[in-house]
């Protein structure tokens, strides 16, 4: 499909990351298209809890997540979709799990992260989880229902002039040229952004970097409690999962305890937490298991687990109303992926889990590494 009308980049992928890179892209004069295999974004850039979670990254990750939080504040309004600006709270149930909040707080400070007592954790979620010792809030953070903003910063970016192809399939990706399920098409540039299936047309990237599947089991449960729950909640194993948190000195201690008392989580790579989705109900997660070709199997035990957990930080009987898999590329060499392929081909994938938190920071940065 050459045409005097061709795009100076082609942007294959609609998720998050594709999206921001096409944003990015078009604040600079480019223009912009995208392809998008199927009739709209279904894979983790909406099967996540919506939690922009700054505050507890760290590194270049933390970086590119202050980066995304202005960006989500700043698209909220042109693209029409909510942001929440509640923060997170981060619950512990252990004096080794508050030890790790104080020692996080004292190092960012009170601004991003401020101490709460037990009165304080039930009037920020509208309930004090059984065993509650303390607890922290994390201000900087944000909350989006992703099965709304992603369509919605997608159906702007369109309005904006942003081309957007949905049920386009790429096959082959070379040298300036995409060959699709309906056609050529040819830009200058052609970046790659389809998450965690970089080996189906990069084998050899996805090798060099030991890109897995992350797969994940998720919950969408009826609300639990009569109180809206404002701000995202995290548990003492999601401080075994943030850089920001397993960097304090009393992270090993929390670690040794699972490890000790409640191996089971560790084993399937539980971060217990939530979010409030806007009717209501309470998206509960999530499980970790990696691997290049995932079994198309789940395993109940690990569904037990979770809503087990669930119930425990409620203090009551939860009812599931919808579960699926999450799916996200994994690396133990990078969490963020960009590399090229050729002159005019790149790769770029958040290997990390954490693209909802940090695209919109990575593809600034990304794009300035691709243009030289």
């Amino acid at each position: 499909m050459t045409t005097p009308g061709n795009p100076d980049l082609i942007i294959v992928g609609a998720g998050i990351v594709g999206l921001a890179h096409a944003y990015e892209a078009h604040r600079r004069g480019m223009k912009v298209m995208v392809l998008e295999r199927d009739e709209r974004a279904v894979g983790a850039s909406v099967r996540n809890f919506g939690h922009v979670c700054t505050t507890g990254q760290s590194g270049q990750g933390l970086e590119y997540a202050r980066e995304a939080r202005e960006r989500w504040l700043g698209l909220s309004d042109p693209a029409g979709f909510a942001v929440v600006q509640q923060g997170t709270v981060v619950v512990a149930r252990t004096s080794d799990e508050l030890a790790v909040l104080e020692e996080f707080a004292d190092v960012r400070g009170r601004d991003e992260a401020t101490p709460l007592s037990l009165a304080q954790v039930e009037q920020r979620i509208g309930w004090l989880p059984p065993g509650t010792v303390g607890g922290a809030h994390l201000p900087l953070d944000l909350r989006v229902d992703p099965r709304a903003a992603v369509p919605a910063l997608a159906a702007w970016l369109q309005s904006q002039g942003v081309e957007i192809r949905f049920g386009v399939n790429a096959g082959q990706i070379a040298d300036g040229t995409v060959l699709t399920s309906v056609g050529t098409f040819e830009a200058p540039l052609i970046i790659h952004c389809v998450g965690h299936d970089v080996d189906r047309l990069f084998p050899t990237i996805a090798e060099k970097y030991q890109i897995r599947r992350c797969r994940l089991q998720m919950f969408e449960v009826a609300p639990p409690v009569a109180e809206p729950i404002g701000p995202a909640v995290l548990t003492g194993t999601s401080l075994l999962r943030y850089g920001g948190f397993t960097g304090m000195p009393s992270a090993e201690q929390v670690r040794a305890a699972f490890t000790n008392d409640q191996p089971e989580l560790l084993e399937i790579g539980l971060n217990l937490m939530l979010t409030q989705r806007p009717d209501g109900s309470v998206v509960l997660g999530d499980s970790h298991h990696y691997e290049r070709t995932n079994p198309p199997f789940d395993d109940e035990s690990v569904a037990s687990i979770l809503l087990r957990e669930g119930e425990r930080l409620f203090g009551r009987p939860i009812t599931v109303r919808k579960r699926w898999r999450g799916v996200y590329a994994s690396s133990n060499l990078t969490d963020f992926l960009v590399e090229p392929v050729d002159a005019r081909t790149h790769v770029v994938s958040v290997t990390s889990g954490i693209g909802m938190t940090t695209a919109l920071g990575l593809a600034p940065a990304a794009l300035d590494r691709i243009l030289g």
